[in-house]
């Protein structure tokens, strides 16, 4: 499901909202995938982003950029409202690349997260 995302966040004839929720939903995805790798689970959207620190040893920049996106998320899905800019969705579209990479090294490489 990331990497399907995370094409989806790519696709230029997207919306910019489209492309930030595509992105979001890529590095959540990929942000699950190791906490289950890890033997973990979690019924909060949140706390996956705040684990990459220990499931992927991404450091507090890296990872609260996506606990920001979340809050971001969070306007738009129950507030109605989402201000996004390109370089957030660039931004966001390059860590959920990262983060994919990263997951697919727990597993050697595997494929399927």
């Amino acid at each position: 499901m990331a990497q399907t995302r995370w094409a989806d966040a790519q696709l230029a004839h997207v919306s910019q909202e489209g492309r930030f929720t595509s992105a979001y939903n890529a590095a959540h995805a990929a942000a699950l995938a190791a906490l289950r790798w890890h033997g973990y689970r979690s019924e909060n959207r949140f706390t996956v982003f705040q684990c990459l620190a220990h499931t992927v040893s991404w450091p507090p920049a890296r990872w609260r950029v996506l606990d920001a996106a979340h809050q971001k998320r969070n306007l738009a899905e129950y507030e109605g409202y989402l201000e996004i800019e390109e370089s957030t969705i660039a931004e966001m579209v390059t860590l959920a690349e990262q983060l994919i990479a990263d997951v697919r090294t727990l597993a050697g490489g595997a494929g399927g997260h």
